[in-house]
């Protein structure tokens, strides 16, 4: 079934033009060690927390819930208010959290954005900790937040003031 999916996507990529001549047969071969890819600054979110509290060990786990309850955001062309009502759930396991926020965020223009932020916390090693997330956002097609929906984008957090969170987000170019 696995492989049925994988040629049914591959064949729809090798069906856009400019798409067969990039990855397509006769595309040309990577040489050499791989380039990363580039970064574009977004945005920074300031976000507020509650309470946590845990709904104990799930035999998979021990999650525990965290409100999120406002904040702020801005960075080169977005700008506004972290909504109050989503929450971050994590799952923690021997020292790692697997972590799912799930919120919305308003632009001043007034445009309302889903975000579902997902990552990893990771105690302990030779830095002390690994805090990374991937947050995916879901702007209306309508609006000129669009671009948001068709793009990759990594975020690291931090801690922030009063015991909030901050989370500094960049574009996968």
């Amino acid at each position: 079934m696995k492989r049925f999916f994988f040629l049914a996507a591959a064949m729809t990529l090798l069906a856009v033009p400019n798409v067969k001549a990039q990855f397509g047969p006769g595309a040309p071969q990577q040489s050499g060690e791989p380039k990363a890819p580039e970064l574009e600054y977004v945005v920074r979110l300031n976000v507020s927390l509650g309470q946590a509290f845990s709904t104990g060990d799930n035999g998979k786990g021990t999650r525990t819930i965290i409100p999120i309850t406002g904040g702020t955001f801005e960075g080169p062309d977005i700008k506004g208010e972290v909504l109050p009502g989503g929450a971050d759930y994590q799952l923690q396991v021997d020292g790692r959290s697997e972590i799912e926020a799930i919120y919305c965020i308003r632009t001043d223009d007034g445009v309302n954005i889903h975000v579902r932020n997902c990552g990893i916390i990771k105690m302990g090693g030779q830095g002390g900790m690994y805090f990374r997330c991937a947050p995916k956002f879901e702007a209306p097609k309508d609006s000129k937040y669009a671009w948001m929906n068709e793009c990759l984008f990594l975020c690291q957090p931090g801690f922030g003031a009063g015991g909030g969170i901050t989370l500094d987000v960049w574009k996968v170019k």
